[in-house]
């Protein structure tokens, strides 16, 4: 049977966090430095162990004004300390509350620079080794990010997008683009399914691009994120497909 996993960022102060718990298989928790802060990370943590939901730290470059979405460039020794301060955070409210942390997914601008910088990519699978080697990387299909986990020897999760459109290289379509969004549920739903089970997505050139789907990112901040996520898992499971954080 197949199967793919479902996740969400949590901890962002949207307020739908113990929903969409009910509604995904993985966690991935802010840890403070673009949202979010201790208790919304403790809060989080405790709903995901309640309702069984893998967890991951959602850390970020230190950019709370824009949501970590502005792209940065810090010395590596910077960045290093940053990445370690957030996962230390994480991993010691997960302990506390014996929750296993299970993988690390970088957010925003962090997570888009290091798709594509072989040299950011490496810091961040080298700081994750450093931190603890046990954890895998939540990263774009097919990016450099992935690539620099593995060759540290740590686990991936290939991540896919619903509601975004791709490029023929197998990248997203930039925000800054009208057509980085897909706007109809229907369209998402269709785009989730190639994905899924032809491992193809096509591309806004038309060009269908292969591409591994682990587990798929359902945005928790959009105005209908609940009535989205329920949708998504409805069409996953008539079409026989198993919710699982287990690959």
């Amino acid at each position: 049977m197949k199967h793919v996993d479902l996740n969400v960022d949590l901890a962002e102060g949207c307020g739908n966090d113990q929903t969409l718990l009910q509604l995904v298989t993985s966690a991935n928790v802010a840890c403070g430095l673009h949202a979010g802060d201790y208790q919304k990370m403790r809060q989080a943590i405790l709903w995901a162990k309640q309702h069984k939901v893998r967890v991951g730290a959602h850390p970020s470059f230190p950019d709370r004004k824009n949501f970590g979405r502005t792209p940065m460039t810090l010395p590596d020794e910077e960045l290093q300390a940053c990445l370690l301060y957030q996962l230390g955070a994480m991993k010691a409210l997960c302990e506390a509350y014996d929750v296993p942390l299970a993988y690390v997914k970088p957010h925003g601008a962090l997570y888009n620079q290091a798709a594509q910088d072989e040299h950011l990519a490496a810091l961040i699978a080298s700081t994750i080794k450093v931190f603890d080697p046990n954890l895998k990387l939540m990263g774009l299909a097919g990016s450099l990010m992935l690539d620099a986990a593995q060759k540290q020897g740590l686990g991936v999760i290939s991540e896919v997008f619903a509601d975004r459109h791709y490029l023929s290289d197998g990248s997203l379509v930039p925000r800054s683009r009208a057509d980085a969004l897909i706007e109809s549920d229907e369209e998402a739903i269709r785009q989730v399914l190639q994905m899924v089970l032809d491992g193809t997505v096509t591309a806004v050139d038309g060009q269908r691009v292969a591409i591994q789907a682990d587990s798929i990112c359902l945005h928790g901040d959009g105005a209908h994120a609940i009535e989205f996520a329920e949708k998504i898992r409805l069409a996953l499971t008539q079409q026989g497909i198993a919710l699982s954080a287990n690959g």
